[in-house]
């Protein structure tokens, strides 16, 4: 047990009474062995995160436990609110007059009113995460400027106070909450966005929603500016010497953080496969205030036109990132593969590499498919070849042990000079993307075995299996479109997903039930335990490979130095119990924003192309059915609704488990194809509807 579950443990089982905090830290100190500081850190850290709750004067408890939890609040354009709580099926319902004044999105602890088959009722007792900033448009009334709040579950307008920063009616800006003893709360602008009538400035806008910013804060610019340009002498030392091996980076043509590369043998019986990743850790130790920043993004965040990186610039495009020709700091995973493709040995090791070549996708792709080279290429076409053959090998055995492949279309803007969208098209990928994704993961499949193996706190990707409900609701689903399924087995298991992809592969209805099945899953997070990955059928799975972008990979890479130097021992092993815990909720949550956020600003970008086409008609396919009417998808993957007063005219029943509107002359079901005009396009709301023609 870890310091922060033993001051958990010991408030949770004594009521502790202290005439005053340092008594009750003087306790702790004394019952833990501990020094007063670290009590005194570690008590606040839970404070912090709504574990502990003052529920008077001096006297702590543990959250939950006393009828008391805490969640994310949800406000509603009503007044009244919901928490959503870790664990609990169904929210908590919160009165207008028991929100304590919370806002949409903060953290709150929850005291439990009343609790029936019906639902549970609570009051809001403290907020213990609230919101720092808020974006919205300045609006003049009666010759004062108030904050009205482009998140629309947040009811209230917010006055203005006056600084030096010359803002008018109609701008978006983001502003400062600050809240007053009296309850109200007021905002300070920091920062002017742009015109509303500006679609750049909604872009941002979203952006700032998030919570995401281009810009690093000072102490990490200056800290910044000590990281070494070039590669050492000094920090070679102990590190295997690879710069004479044929090792080269494939990534996209506009990539400039380059963290993975590969080099390939075929040797006698097996393949000899490096993987070479960039050794962030060894520029960003852990809390320093590159690393405090990196934790705090947990992410690199991409948008159609630009990229908000985890790391500065500097280090993410320069000193780590394997740039063609230069010497770089790596880890490397040298795995010798079997021709049935079985890891049979391994090494992980600190390493020093030199790129021979700064490839893309569509140099490899064409190499390998037309025999078209160029400089670069053409002496690498014997290792892109073997490395083909090992892929064909690797992914016969994914398939083998059930993993899914279900693809996703990602779409890809096209802007003008202006930085404006002007068209859309889907992402292409080709054997080259496959080539790099496979190595990734089998290079993620053996760092995670080794380290679940010597039983050392790591963060590991997971991928829980779907709830039965889920896959019962599936199945009711595709029985529904008329399509045979397999019995749902005791034991859910990708393979069981394999088989309903197999027996509907001749369907009409396969895409729908490729989508189905998607929504049916849960979704892939970071744990400090290891769950395994569904989607994958592995046992073992981290993510190792790109820790320019992921907190999750700079995580793990410092345990794994920290092992290769002997570094971990029983007092470590305890720091990072804690440590791999706390990162893995935080990436999680970070990733989840960036998704988000991602998904927001490409819906803003549809909406904008969409704006001048009032009028038109297009073909769509409908990909959702609701209560209330269809939601329609186009060929380039904008979304919009067709409300049920614009379908034709008929009385209609929705058939929530075959996800259908019925009526007496008409069915409308996901997957079907119509044809739709579309009436109205709101970028404010990002917003299409449609109606049926």
């Amino acid at each position: 047990m870890n310091k922060k579950e033993q001051i958990l443990s010991l408030i949770d089982k004594n009521s502790l009474v202290f005439s005053n905090i340092d008594k009750l830290f003087l306790f702790m100190s004394s019952a833990l062995n501990t020094s007063i500081e670290q009590v005194k850190k570690i008590f606040y850290e839970l404070v912090g995160n709504g574990d502990l709750y003052e529920i008077r004067k001096n006297k702590f408890i543990t959250i939950p436990s006393h009828g008391f939890v805490k969640g994310v609040f949800c406000g509603t354009t009503k007044g009244f609110g919901f928490v959503s709580v870790k664990g609990r099926t169904e929210d908590i319902f919160i009165p207008a007059n028991k929100t304590l004044g919370a806002l949409d999105g903060e953290k709150v602890i929850v005291k439990i009113l009343a609790e029936t088959a019906d639902g549970c009722d609570g009051e809001v007792v403290s907020i213990y995460d609230e919101l720092k900033n808020i974006v919205g448009l300045v609006k003049l009334v009666a010759g004062n400027y108030f904050l009205d709040p482009d998140n629309k579950r947040i009811i209230q307008d917010f006055p203005i106070v006056k600084t030096g920063l010359k803002i008018k009616k109609d701008m978006k800006v983001s502003a400062r909450i600050v809240r007053l003893d009296s309850g109200k709360i007021k905002c300070i602008v920091d920062e002017i966005l742009g015109m509303n009538d500006d679609v750049k400035t909604l872009e941002l806008s979203l952006i700032r929603q998030h919570h995401l910013y281009e810009n690093f804060p000072q102490v990490v610019v200056e800290e910044e500016k000590r990281v070494p340009k070039t590669v050492s002498e000094k920090s070679k030392k102990g590190r295997l010497d690879l710069t004479n091996e044929v090792i080269f980076t494939i990534d996209g043509a506009d990539a400039k953080d380059l963290d993975d590369a590969v080099s390939i043998k075929k040797c006698d019986g097996y393949y000899e496969l490096g993987v070479h990743i960039a050794d962030v850790g060894e520029y960003v130790p852990r809390d320093s205030v590159i690393d405090e920043e990196a934790y705090r993004r947990g992410t690199s965040v991409y948008f159609p036109t630009s990229v908000l990186p985890m790391l500065p610039r500097s280090l993410s495009n320069g000193i780590c990132s394997l740039n063609e020709g230069v010497e770089r700091l790596t880890l490397s995973c040298i795995m010798k593969v079997n021709f049935d493709g079985e890891v049979i040995d391994h090494k992980i090791v600190e390493s020093v590499i030199k790129s021979k070549a700064r490839l893309t996708y569509d140099e490899v792709f064409e190499a390998l498919s037309e025999g078209k080279v160029n400089e670069k290429t053409k002496n690498l076409l014997p290792h892109f070849k073997i490395m083909r053959e090992l892929c064909d090998v690797l992914e016969k055995n994914s398939v083998k042990r059930g993993a899914l492949d279900l693809e996703v279309p990602e779409v890809e803007f096209v802007f003008d000079e202006n930085g404006v969208a002007v068209g859309i098209k889907r992402r292409e990928r080709n054997e080259a993307h496959r080539l790099i994704e496979d190595f990734m993961v089998l290079a993620n499949i053996t760092v995670a075995k080794e380290f679940d193996s010597l039983k050392i706190p790591f963060v590991y990707r997971v991928h829980e299996a779907p709830t039965k409900e889920k896959v019962f609701a599936l199945c009711d689903f595709i029985k529904g479109l008329g399509v045979p399924y397999p019995k749902v087995p005791d034991n859910i298991t990708s393979k069981y997903y394999q088989k309903i992809l197999e027996a509907s592969e001749d369907s009409s209805s396969k895409d729908v039930i490729n989508k189905m099945l998607l929504r049916s899953m849960q979704k892939a997070k970071y744990m400090n335990k290891n769950l395994g990955h569904f989607g994958l059928a592995l046992e073992n799975y981290c993510h190792f490979t790109s820790p320019i972008r992921r907190y999750p990979d700079l995580c793990i890479h410092r345990i794994i130095k920290d092992y290769l130097h002997g570094k971990i021992d029983a007092e470590a092993k305890e720091d990072l119990e804690v440590f791999t815990f706390d990162a893995s909720e935080q990436s999680s949550e970070c990733e989840r924003n960036a998704d988000m956020a991602e998904r927001d600003v490409d819906d803003l970008w549809k909406a904008y192309l969409l704006k001048d086409k009032v009028g038109e008609v297009f073909e769509a396919t409908i990909s959702s059915v609701t209560n209330f009417g269809v939601f329609v998808a186009l060929e380039n993957t904008a979304e919009g609704l067709v409300r049920i007063e614009n379908l034709p005219n008929d009385t209609y029943i929705f058939l929530e488990k075959q996800l259908k509107l019925k009526g007496s002359s008409n069915v409308f079901s996901i997957g079907d194809r119509v044809s739709v005009q579309l009436t109205n396009v709101n970028l404010y709301s990002r917003e299409i509807d449609f109606k049926m023609v």
